[in-house]
């Protein structure tokens, strides 16, 4: 019956439970003398013409540029040069990009991989150009190649932000000092931290939050503010960014430098949402205003705030001021009592955003906040893919290598994106939407990997030393890039 079911199955159950396992085979432990060998005598070096790449995980690049057909877009950007070398100019240029994706900074460091066959096949070269021949046709750019590469980079990042779908997209500006030793056309002496009195340049760069991707950028000399020349860049890359993305709703975040009643009318007439730093040390009415302040806002334990409708005298209008303080701690100067206990003070910096967004003081200083991620990323395409890099004494020549610099950031970006769907959901800070990697590490891990090209049965093989761990990421990696749509 109905009722004597359950006490069938259960002693199904033990009698299943009773059955004995099949017993594993005991683990084998390794001898010594199956670890350990004697140690080898120096080997003697002998350099051959062998069929052996350095760097294996180019193929990870050449299913990239295949994807994004590089090699078309280049050639559009520099096809109007007329050029004396049989190397044509937008090779070089692709030659330059992986270049500074494998980590190399220098143009005479091209001699140290001359003959990979790695190289030479995702180029569709025999042989590599030399380095004054490199030089040379880098001297040969004009205005007209800066401007198309510059589209040409734009068109990527904006590919990847119609296909994100986002519907915020965050772009942050800030310049950064890019130094020269000797005297490069167009730099001059000015605010330079790490290296006084050196010849720079200060280019404006626009990036891309949610992507972490550099979106332009506005070549200057060193001797100028962060304020020169930004309206019309930022009115230029607002206008592509609505062009190409109807109904985005777009922010900004900015420094202190940035703080005038034109950027700020600029932006509210885009419809932009901004926060910006206010530089309220030289504004003594609002100073006057915070130091006279008994009462704030809690945000949480660290954070207070208060805010106002507020505008200087030359200004049209009021606008929103969030005025905040941070509580930190502050070291104790002078002696201590180590037989007791470390007696802890807590004073507070203060800062001063202006925005015109109407979330709550918390979100807007999470989103104001969160613009040091641009910092870092400056940092990490200095460091990963020379974008401090100076190579010639032509100006535009230097402003086309930081525009590799720039898309050689922007590719690795890319191939990540490529391989795994978004990560994260849009947070106050505004972080990026993927978990990335440094192209640093991808480097490490997949691109420099020694490697044997071959030709089994007249089909062309890579062959890797076995790895169980680089080949399952390799093997993924290469099949997202080939699936990628």
């Amino acid at each position: 019956g109905t009722l004597e079911a359950p006490w069938i199955l259960g002693i199904l159950q033990l009698q299943s439970h009773d059955k004995p396992k099949p017993k594993e085979p005991p683990k084998v432990k390794c001898s010594k003398a199956q670890v350990h060998t004697k140690c080898q005598q120096i080997a003697t070096i002998r350099f051959q013409k062998q069929n052996l790449t350095s760097f294996s995980g180019l193929v990870l690049l050449s299913a990239l540029f295949a994807r994004l057909k590089l090699a078309c877009r280049l050639k559009k950007c520099f096809h109007h040069i007329r050029k004396s070398s049989i190397y044509k100019v937008h090779v070089v240029v692709q030659l330059l990009i992986v270049h500074l994706l494998l980590g190399f900074r220098r143009l005479r460091e091209i001699d140290h991989y001359r003959n990979d066959p790695m190289i030479l096949g995702q180029l569709g070269l025999r042989e590599l150009p030399d380095v004054s021949t490199v030089s040379r046709i880098l001297a040969e750019m004009d205005e007209k190649s800066v401007v198309k590469f510059r589209d040409a980079n734009r068109e990527l990042v904006l590919g990847r932000l119609e296909k994100a779908g986002f519907p915020r997209v965050t772009i942050d500006f800030d310049g950064s000092v890019l130094s020269h030793k000797g005297h490069a056309e167009g730099s001059a002496v000015g605010y330079n931290p790490k290296k006084r009195g050196a010849r720079s340049y200060y280019p404006l760069f626009g990036t891309i939050a949610q992507t972490g991707q550099f979106f332009d950028l506005h070549h200057r000399p060193g001797n100028v503010n962060d304020i020169n020349g930004a309206e019309e860049f930022m009115l230029d890359c607002y206008d592509e960014l609505y062009r190409r993305l109807p109904g985005v709703k777009l922010e900004s975040r900015v420094d202190s430098a940035f703080f005038s009643d034109k950027i700020v009318s600029l932006m509210e007439d885009f419809d932009v949402e901004y926060s910006i730093s206010v530089p309220f040390e030289r504004l003594v009415d609002l100073k006057g205003i915070i130091e006279r302040r008994q009462r704030w806002n809690s945000i949480d334990k660290e954070w207070s705030y208060f805010e106002l409708q507020w505008k200087l005298d030359c200004w049209q209008k009021k606008r929103r001021f969030l005025c905040v303080r941070h509580r930190i701690q502050q070291r104790r100067k002078g002696p201590l009592q180590l037989d007791l206990f470390e007696p802890k003070s807590f004073e507070f910096e203060y800062k001063v955003i202006l925005t015109n967004k109407t979330v709550t003081a918390g979100t807007v200083v999470q989103f104001h906040n969160g613009r040091g991620s641009q910092e870092g990323l400056l940092g990490e395409a200095k460091q990963n893919t020379g974008l401090d890099v100076i190579p010639s004494r032509r100006l535009f020549a230097n402003q086309v290598f930081t525009i590799c610099a720039m898309m050689a950031h922007n590719l690795g970006r890319e191939m990540q994106m490529m391989e795994e769907p978004r990560s994260k959901v849009a947070q106050p800070k505004r972080s990026a939407a993927w978990d990335f990697q440094t192209i640093g590490t991808i480097r490490r891990l997949y691109l420099l990997r020694a490697g044997r090209l071959a030709r089994p049965q007249g089909k062309r093989t890579l062959i890797m030393n076995a790895n169980d761990k680089v080949e399952q990421g390799l093997t993924m990696m290469l099949n997202a890039l080939k699936m990628a749509g």
